[in-house]
């Protein structure tokens, strides 16, 4: 039985704050009576960042990375190897990799990963782009880094398939197994994956 609470702007807040991954309705509340015992300037500059992220930030027309220009940072900087394209499942993969500070190359994100049972197919990721940003050259090697999944496995089968139909012989790798099967990239360890990315090894099918 959900708790009834004598204020609808907090039961506002508290149903608003529970649609948060991994928020629950006693969590949202905890959240909620914190910002009433703060300075309303705090409370407000929250509200202000929230809405300021979700106006100000896009998608790189190129890579697909969060950006807040056309172009992300990444794909406009003349230190990263645009030759080299590293295609992950997610923006917070990109966080992952950058952290190990081992890879200079650019990125390609594809939004997901196949996963029928969750509805997303081929045509749900950004996976035509990438064949597409292949097709007009200049790469010389895709790292499939989408991690040791079941689905990720079926995601790169797909994508190599692909690269290949193309015509494309572009070179085609993937991070060495220092990632443990059943890993997300996202949970491992930046030692970890700074050995895999630089011991990355052939893809094979």
């Amino acid at each position: 039985m959900e708790q009834e609470f004598s204020s609808v702007l907090l039961e506002n807040a508290v149903s608003s704050l529970s649609r948060l991954p991994g928020v629950g309705r006693k969590t949202a509340l905890r959240f909620a009576l914190h910002l009433l015992r703060r300075e309303e300037c705090e409370a407000v500059g929250i509200g202000e960042a929230i809405i300021n992220l979700r106006k100000g930030i896009r998608y790189c027309s190129v890579c697909h990375n969060i950006s807040e220009e056309t172009v992300c940072p990444i794909c406009s900087s003349p230190k990263r190897r645009r030759s080299l394209v590293c295609v992950v499942e997610n923006v917070r993969d990109v966080m992952s990799i950058e952290a190990t500070g081992r890879y200079d190359g650019v990125y390609h994100v594809l939004g997901g990963l196949i996963s029928p049972i969750d509805g997303l197919g081929p045509d749900s990721l950004e996976i035509a782009s990438l064949i597409d940003r292949i097709k007009e050259g200049g790469i010389d090697e895709i790292i499939l880094a989408t991690g040791a999944t079941v689905e990720a496995d079926t995601t790169d089968f797909y994508i190599y398939r692909l690269i290949r139909r193309s015509g494309s012989d572009v070179k085609v790798t993937q991070l060495a197994r220092g990632v443990a099967v059943g890993n997300e990239i996202e949970y491992t360890d930046e030692a970890t994956l700074a050995r895999s990315l630089v011991d990355r090894t052939p893809f094979t099918v």
